[in-house]
């Protein structure tokens, strides 16, 4: 048997969530069920009882997965079972790993395992936003250290209100979609989209969403306090305050000057290593050859770390100088350009400082969009963006695996920035893939692919609503002085040791997406603030950078690049063009060389007519539009004789409409023989003289459209002679 103990947070509006535990995976050490509706999420996290000793980090696994039967469905693919995880569950796992890692203690170091699964889905619920709930509520209720609970949410602004976990219905009419993490006391992590709000917006929005994530904080709380829940005993850090001291009296001043020489990113990696390696053999020197002690270099690596995190802060806190020499709200050199790779449809080079992209834009069909099939979302995506960082863009010498989970967040994260700004319909008949490919980095590879993407996608011809860009901001702080400084984009090493990672992207009239993970306790709201304003500052710098190489998108698409003709036809018609098994639409692409899409929208069919050529999409025009077109009293057409018959001939006058030419419309003169005039597969020109209201049966002429002949006059009579 099992003691069931249950949590209930209200959201009010008659929606609660309930956390429960004690029923399922006990063996796990926290196991809990969390649920909202008809959905569930099961969360169990499990950690090693001793660290591995060659590790001196935190090696947690984070795994979200999204079972099919939750929803009643099958899989995908030849397997029909769940296989590698989907982008959108490595996207959620990113999330809530993103939230969870900060708060685990520095010296803890057992593999921890975290895994949440879908095992039963509603509609109308999306379950994303209750995962970083029920991953914190298992941590909390074992007795793995941590220092929390968090919670995350989903906050939208649907119809000028804010709300806290939107349906999917209401999620569609939201202009702000962000997932906030937080503590009881401290904003954690920030992700999502908006339709180009203000900073201030951005900000109530984090608020609104903070003030829920405390209540469920709170049910968390007295869910531990009502199991009793003691956390483990651990040592997993062989400390040496003596050798921590010696090192920061030896090398800090060392460590400073390196910090303070502005050179380039990988020579001062060299500095630092040599400072490093040189007390090393110093240290082994000490101790002499013949010493059965050794150096513990893993502890000198540590110490070293933090005697070069506290150099760097205090030169930018004391002196205001960073590590390439910039002030705090500089950013570094920029050039672009356009065009690079000519057998493109659209590219750009982006480069600042020492982080490039290199980005392509291919324009594809209907048939080229990506496939979702998720467990509660299914369709297709016309507009996609691929994000790849091989090792030799950091120079590491060593193979690409192909692509990671850091690569899908970031690609996530350029893709959300750009999409709204990507025309759809007629502006925009077509498929779009981007592809950024960073070649060099030091860091926010993915803000330059925002705008690398933005220049690409204007090269090509894309009619873009507004240019987008994007910027990086660091933060470091000092709490015994009270000391901050908000850095401008940021470069690897001031992400690596500073407290606080922030990328904002928009246009000039506001913020399209954010990202947001903050590395420390008691992040004010003010600060928050200063560093948004100021990233404002260098997107509309970076913008006006970008501008100068390409100021809007180019009036025509490059002459490589297929064309597309869309247009509307009634929905009663899109049968006639495919056909019957794909027979007619078939036969158009075969005969002209293009590919032909069609879908239903409400009540019309849009059909895309894709081709490398004009005149094949003119053909295709025709032969569409033939068929679509409804036979009309009066109006002339070329038609082909299918078959002919004692009276008279049958003309197909346009694909699949036929009407009868009977004998005595053939010509103004007596007919014996329909074949004396024409033959079956003879062209001829006809005129429709009636349609038949009943049954849609046409009446041709050809002789309405001959000149009617004279009549010849006969003689008068006679006068008969008078008696």
């Amino acid at each position: 048997m099992y003691k069931l103990i249950e949590k209930t947070i209200d959201l009010g509006g008659g929606r609660e969530i309930t956390i429960e535990t004690g029923k399922l995976a006990k063996q796990a050490d926290g196991s809990v069920v969390v649920k909202m509706g008809r959905t569930m999420l099961l969360a169990t996290v499990v950690s090693a009882k001793e660290a591995r000793e060659d590790v001196d980090f935190m090696p947690l696994s984070v795994e979200y997965k999204e079972k099919y039967a939750s929803f009643g469905r099958y899989p995908g693919g030849f397997l029909k079972r769940e296989a590698r995880p989907s982008d959108y569950e490595i996207l959620v796992s990113r999330l809530v790993d993103r939230a969870l890692r900060p708060l685990f203690p520095d010296d803890y170091h057992a593999e921890t395992f975290v895994n949440v699964q879908l095992i039963s889905a509603d509609k109308d619920i999306m379950p994303d936003a209750l995962a970083g709930l029920a991953a914190s509520a298992a941590l909390s209720i074992s007795d793995i250290p941590f220092h929390g609970p968090i919670s995350e949410v989903r906050v939208a602004r649907v119809d000028g209100h804010y709300m806290i976990n939107p349906t999917f219905e209401e999620l569609e009419r939201a202009d702000i979609d962000i997932m906030v993490a937080a503590t009881m006391d401290n904003v954690m992590m920030v992700e999502g989209e908006m339709e180009e709000v203000s900073e201030q917006e951005m900000l109530q929005a984090i608020k609104f969403a903070h003030e829920a994530i405390k209540m469920q904080c709170i049910a968390q709380k007295e869910l531990a306090e009502e199991l009793n829940v003691e956390k483990r005993e651990y040592a997993h850090e062989t400390s040496d305050e003596a050798l921590s001291e010696r090192i920061h009296k030896d090398l800090y001043d060392q460590v400073y000057e390196i910090a303070k020489t502005q050179k380039a990113k990988h020579d001062r990696a060299e500095a630092f290593k040599k400072a490093e390696e040189d007390y090393v053999e110093k240290l082994k020197a000490e101790l002499g050859e013949d010493s059965e002690e050794e150096v513990n270099e893993m502890l000198v690596a540590r110490y070293f770390h933090d005697v070069q995190k506290k150099a760097v802060r205090n030169l930018i806190l004391d002196e205001g100088l960073r590590l390439d020499g910039r002030k705090t709200n500089e950013i570094r050199p920029i050039w672009c350009e356009v065009d690079y790779l000519p057998a493109t449809h659209g590219s750009a080079i982006f480069t600042r400082g020492e982080t490039q992209s290199l980005t392509t834009v291919t324009l594809g069909t209907k048939l080229d969009e990506k496939v979702v099939d998720q467990v509660l979302v299914q369709g297709t995506e016309k507009f996609v963006l691929h994000y790849n960082f091989p090792p030799f863009s950091t120079g590491d010498a060593r193979p690409y695996r192909g692509v990671g989970r850091r690569e899908i967040g970031h690609g996530n994260l350029a893709f959300r920035a750009l999409k709204g700004m990507v025309p759809e319909g007629e502006e925009n008949p077509y498929a779009v893939r981007v592809v950024s490919d960073i070649l060099e980095s030091n860091g926010s590879s993915s803000m330059a692919t925002v705008c690398a993407g933005t220049l690409a996608l204007m090269d090509a011809g894309v009619k873009l609503k507004k240019p987008v860009s994007g910027i990086a901001m660091g933060l470091i702080t000092d709490k015994d002085s009270g000391k901050f400084a908000v850095l401008s984009d940021i470069l690897g090493d001031e992400d690596h040791l500073g407290d606080m990672d922030f990328k904002v992207t928009g246009t000039v009239d506001g913020i399209t997406a954010c990202q947001m993970d903050i590395k420390i306790e008691g992040l004010s709201y003010e600060i928050m603030n200063q560093a948004l304003e100021q990233a404002k500052e260098g997107r509309m710098h970076i913008l006006g950078e970008m501008l100068k190489t390409l100021p809007e998108p180019r009036a025509e698409y490059k002459p490589h690049t297929p064309r597309i003709v869309q247009l509307t036809i009634a929905k009663d018609m899109i049968g006639a063009v495919i056909g019957p098994g794909g027979k007619v639409i078939q036969d158009i692409q075969e005969k002209t060389g293009t590919t032909i899409t069609i879908t239903q929208e409400g009540d019309e069919g849009i059909v895309d007519i894709f081709a490398e050529d004009k005149e094949a999409i003119d053909a295709a025009l025709k032969m569409v539009n033939g068929i679509t077109e409804v036979p009309e009293v009066g109006k002339v057409y070329t038609g082909k004789v299918k078959s002919v018959v004692d009276f008279g001939a049958f003309v197909e006058i346009l694909p699949g409409k036929e009407g009868l030419l009977h004998i005595s419309e053939l010509e103004w003169r007596r007919v014996e023989k329909v074949n004396e005039v024409v033959k079956e597969g003879d062209e001829v020109e006809v005129k429709v003289i009636e349609i038949d209201k009943r049954n849609g049966k046409l009446k041709l002429s050809r002789k309405a459209l001959l000149p009617r002949p004279e009549r010849k006059n006969k003689p008068n009579n006679p006068e008969k002679p008078k008696e």
